[in-house]
């Protein structure tokens, strides 16, 4: 049983950095051990390339990933400094190409066209391409890696039932896999409760679901249903199209928006109380 804790009003987002322009449309964010860079990638119809940032928000690192970019919707590393880019937006639920690109830690550092190893899979219970208006929970815009293994939480585009995601999950390894269906959740019911990112802390004892209105912290769960334990609301006092969170550590996290109507564009430091 899900046991709300609490719900914090008060926005404690600080903006740290202005990102630059080539950021535009911002759709994962992340940083790995035993480097000071902020990764970032750019969403659908961007270049397909990779950007390690400072805290500054100058680019430091830009890597070309010898990939399409289909539909990059977020970023997760391993405890190895592996980067894994999820490659699994599905706007109108018929992809059948859905994967997910692993970034060696090595790779990280070096420069040229970066090759990937590629992760596939299909979602256990998608069964029409696109389904029936009613199910319409196949598209994803947030995951991370944890234990070996990838977590994907879907983002619903069911009317009157927006803030519902579907956890899943896939071996984290190169291959075609079947995305198990782990649990699910429910945020609000609005537009503004699509799940659009995901991270888990280095202990693997705090998980985090970003939405446009606010994110979540979910703790005291048991094995991987994340769901299954207790969690807290954080609320934005503006919403805006937040895309990514990950941890700076725990008791910190990223996020950033895109840049909209002259808005947004930002890294934000966020303060967990």
């Amino acid at each position: 049983m899900i046991l709300l804790t609490a719900s914090c009003n008060r926005d404690g987002a600080q903006v740290i950095a202005d990102l630059p322009k080539i950021l535009h449309e911002v759709s994962g964010t992340e940083t790995t051990p035993k480097s000071n860079l902020i990764w970032m990638l750019n969403d659908s119809g961007n270049a397909s390339k990779i950007y390690g940032l400072n805290r500054k928000g100058t680019i430091i690192k830009e890597l070309k990933i010898d990939a399409k970019n289909n539909d990059w919707e977020d970023l997760t590393s391993d405890k190895a400094g592996h980067l894994y880019i999820g490659d699994f937006g599905n706007n109108t639920n018929n992809r059948k190409n859905l994967s997910i690109l692993k970034v060696s830690a090595n790779a990280l550092k070096g420069s040229g066209k970066i090759d990937i190893e590629r992760i596939s899979f299909t979602y256990s219970n998608q069964k029409k391409f696109p389904p029936k208006k009613k199910k319409l929970h196949f598209d994803c815009e947030a995951f991370f890696h944890y234990n070996d293994s990838l977590y994907l939480f879907t983002k619903s585009r069911v009317k009157n039932d927006f803030g519902k995601t579907h956890l899943y999950k896939i071996p984290a390894k190169k291959g075609n896999h079947v995305a198990e269906l782990v649990s699910t959740f429910s945020s609000c019911n609005d537009l503004h409760c699509w799940v659009t990112s995901a991270d888990i802390s280095a202990s693997g004892k705090q998980v985090v679901l970003l939405t446009q209105k606010s994110f979540f912290v979910f703790t005291n769960f048991t094995s991987d249903n994340f769901f299954n334990g207790t969690f807290k609301q954080y609320d934005f006092k503006y919403e805006s199209q937040k895309e990514s969170i990950c941890f700076k550590d725990k008791n910190t996290v990223y996020i950033t928006d895109e840049k909209a109507h002259g808005e947004g564009g930002n890294l934000y430091e966020f303060k967990l109380k």
